[in-house]
Parts: structure tokens; sequence; C-alpha cells
């Protein structure tokens, strides 16, 4: 299946023959401070800089409507993101451990392991 929107992945893990959770980290991009001008102002035109993680969540597709109800509640937390990264992994299992090995895979740069959307809930290709 081709995944080019949240909504497609929401479709694709209600129909895995074992119920899934998926796991969320929501992150900014930031400036790093030791920048240089040109990746400064390559950042001011909304290209580069570093992903920080802001939040994590996880969920069963059964839990979230739309990448729109998604969004809508992480808005809750005040903290502007710029992606949303995920993985998905059987359910029943304790996500714990699994999302804080995504902050941390993020904040490396290591991230070819999950799905990054953009605001708008379509996929990203970053690199």
């Amino acid at each position: 299946m081709n995944i080019s929107t949240f909504d497609d992945l929401l479709a694709a893990a209600r129909q895995q023959p074992e119920p899934q959770r998926l796991l969320f980290v929501f992150a900014s991009a930031e400036l790093p401070a030791d920048s240089s001008p040109d990746q400064a102002a390559r950042f001011e035109a909304g290209q580069g800089g570093a992903l920080a993680p802001l939040m994590c969540v996880d969920k069963t597709p059964d839990e979230i409507v739309s990448f729109a109800a998604l969004a809508d509640e992480s808005r809750q937390f005040g903290q502007p993101w710029a992606l949303v990264f995920v993985a998905g992994m059987p359910d029943g299992r304790d996500a714990e451990a699994p999302l804080q090995r995504m902050v941390e895979d993020i904040k490396r740069g290591a991230i070819g392991n999950y799905l990054p959307f953009n605001t708008q809930g379509e996929a990203v290709r970053l690199g």
C-alpha cells in the first residue's frame, strides 16, 4: 500500500490482522546554536535545522478519528510542531520504551524507521 497521507496509514493499521498501536513523536525544527550564516539563511527559508522532539503519545487506530482530530488534540498542549513521526507496534505491549527510543532516535537524526507527516497530514521525505 502506498502511504501518502496519515489517513492512508490509519486505514492500513486498521486492516492489519493483529491489533496495532501507533506511536507518535511530535517535533519542531530549530536552528542549532552553532549554525553557519548559510545554514541560518536556509532555515529562515524553511529548509534544514535540527529536529527537537516536543511530545509523544501512543494510541490504537480506533482511538484516532482522523489526522485532523489528532492535530487538534496536539494543539491543546500549546507547542507548535512541524512534523509528527509515526511507528507501529502490536497492541498489548508496553509502549513507553519504544516511545523513548523514538525520541532519542529523532534527537540523533536516526529517523529512517519512522514515517514523518507534516501539519497537513501529508507524508514527507527528509534528507
